[in-house]
């Protein structure tokens, strides 16, 4: 080859995801010498060797570093095709509810908060979780008892919805006269004044009081959030909101310092944020912001539309309404559409013609099909006449209901369907809170990844992080299992297994498939020759033992461009990890 390697690792499994999807490079020769081995130089994989070949001795030099795998797995860093890491960071930094398992324990946390923090004007913070509370709606009156009358605003996991106390909602002047937003629901007590969770937009209502962090804090957020990521085996990421969203600070500032200051290790694209309340006026503003949004491993080329909600607070947009529980009784209407399904046509042509990469947030059915008519839409509008189609890679994210008549739309539109795998399983919030209300039917249509796939629909996967955990070998122990049973030691029957992928499917999904969402698929995604040295170790070959056991596969260390951004203490990051 010329020279000598920086770096050469040997001695385990490679998995490559390369264009074969499946291809894994033996660990060792039947001799037992090392048989599998990567090299890299100048951040970029040199060489691939399949077979015990001599010239890997030519390129090993006396400054070469031989990390030998000691048969463990190396693979591409994963990339995280839809996750929130500065708004994860700054829930990290505040009163944290993530990880805790009852609500008993959110409690005990949210009073230690306050207790260690009597300075703070207001206790504000994420994490609860729907299940802990009867019909997923928690109470001010709870929340009063642990916040000796300061104002407290926690938002829920997924972002969408919060629970505010007495004394919040008294400051933002909401009582039972206040309407209910365009974009959003108060819930009620029986006289109709607010009862403590506030949905979607209504969260704004609120959460527009909260007092900002500064600078520094923020910044130390995203840094927190980012070594959490690379723990993970995570090497990049499309962060789904840069902007201001239900009280959180717009991260572009935050995250171009770190990127200027080299801090960013991560290879990051900002989807720019389309503010709902407005229409097609903002458009220069994202045109301006994505010329601000460019610097060393960041770039800002997408634009973030959420079209709907969530299934468990009727907000996802469905094609037929919400049963109230009872088998064939219909309530709760049928699911918010955010954005006129008529402007969202005009407004997603605009965003193609000016080159940006569109991401779409969709849960219920009928959103799904809004999004992908708005596609088809910038498709005939802006693609030329000869059959060539413009390289921007829109993508829809969730998917938790797909009519079966939109399933080939995807292939046939080019459209990337974004998975979050972790949440096709039997846990409460599905069992208790979803298909009760969306019944039999709707319940058979959920997280059809198998069947996108062999439409041949192209997988991109995220986790969505912090609403879920951002361990990506949970999500394709998911995947595989359609059970979260041995990736967190529930107990559960899988769900809807037809539509399982192999772990193949789910590591590309992770990895290639992820990296060409984020139009890093010409440098990253895979291991070839040529391409940046972003590498994840694992603590064991996931191939190798019962596909039962993928969640507890843990990360040993993380590489970007050779140089190592995590090195495991001890065993890794497995199952035993919070999230």
């Amino acid at each position: 080859m010329g020279q000598h390697a920086e770096l050469v690792f040997a001695g385990g499994a490679i998995y490559t995801a390369d264009a074969s999807r499946r291809r894994m490079v033996p660990a060792r020769a039947a001799d037992g010498s090392p048989a599998s081995w990567v090299a890299v130089t100048g951040g970029r994989i040199a060489a691939i060797g399949a077979t015990a070949d001599p010239s890997l001795q030519d390129l090993i030099g006396p400054a070469t570093e031989v990390v030998d795998l000691r048969g463990r797995a190396l693979l591409p860093g994963f990339q995280d095709a839809h996750v929130h890491p500065a708004f994860a960071g700054l829930t990290m930094i505040e009163c944290n509810l993530i990880g805790a398992v009852t609500l008993d324990e959110a409690m005990a946390r949210i009073s230690a908060y306050a207790a260690q923090y009597p300075e703070r004007e207001w206790i504000a913070g994420s994490g609860w979780r729907m299940e802990w509370f009867p019909a997923g709606t928690p109470d001010r009156h709870t929340l009063d008892r642990v916040t000796g009358g300061r104002p407290a605003y926690l938002s829920n996991r997924d972002g969408h919805g919060a629970w505010v106390n007495t004394r919040a909602l008294a400051l933002a002047g909401i009582d039972a006269r206040t309407p209910d937003p365009a974009d959003g629901r108060i819930e009620r007590e029986p006289d109709g004044g607010p009862q403590g969770t506030l949905h979607e937009g209504a969260a704004n209502l609120v959460g527009r009081l909260l007092p900002e962090l500064t600078f520094d804090e923020r910044l130390a957020g995203l840094l927190l959030a980012q070594q959490h990521l690379h723990a993970r085996g995570i090497t990049a990421w499309q962060d789904a909101i840069v902007g201001d969203y239900l009280g959180s600070p717009d991260p572009l500032p935050v995250y171009l310092a770190a990127a200027a200051s080299g801090e960013l290790t991560a290879r990051v694209e900002g989807a720019l944020w389309w503010d709902r309340a407005r229409g097609g006026e903002q458009l220069p503003d994202i045109l301006a912001r994505r010329e601000r949004g460019r610097g060393p491993r960041f770039r800002a080329n997408t634009v973030k539309i959420m079209q709907d909600g969530v299934a468990e607070n009727f907000t996802a947009g469905m094609l037929e309404p919400y049963l109230d529980g009872q088998p064939g009784c219909h309530g709760h209407g049928s699911g918010l559409s955010y954005i006129d399904p008529a402007a969202l046509l005009g407004y997603v042509t605009q965003l193609d013609a000016h080159g940006f990469q569109v991401h779409l947030h969709a849960i219920g059915d009928r959103a799904v099909r809004e999004a992908l008519n708005a596609i088809e839409a910038a498709r005939v509008a802006n693609d030329g006449g000869g059959g060539e189609r413009r390289d921007n890679r829109h993508h829809i994210a969730h998917l938790q209901v797909v009519h079966p008549d939109d399933v080939p739309r995807f292939a046939e539109l080019g459209v990337t369907a974004n998975i979050q795998a972790l949440w096709a399983a039997h846990e409460p919030q599905m069992d208790e809170l979803t298909i009760p209300f969306i019944g039999p039917e709707r319940a058979a249509r959920q997280y059809v990844f198998g069947d996108l796939l062999r439409s041949g629909a192209r997988l991109a996967a995220g986790s969505d992080w912090a609403v879920s955990s951002a361990n990506p070998l949970r999500a394709c122990h998911v995947a595989v299992n359609r059970s979260l049973q041995g990736a967190t030691g529930a107990q559960a029957e899988p769900f809807l297994p037809g539509q399982s992928l192999d772990l193949a499917e789910a590591l590309a999904a992770y990895t290639i498939g992820s990296a060409y969402v984020n139009h890093l698929d010409d440098e990253t995604g895979t291991i070839e020759p040529g391409k940046l040295a972003d590498l994840v170790v694992l603590d064991r070959d996931p191939f190798a033992g019962p596909t039962s056991e993928i969640g507890s596969t843990g990360v040993f260390a993380t590489f970007v461009q050779g140089e190592p951004v995590y090195l495991a203490a001890s065993g890794g990051t497995g199952a035993d990890a919070p999230d």
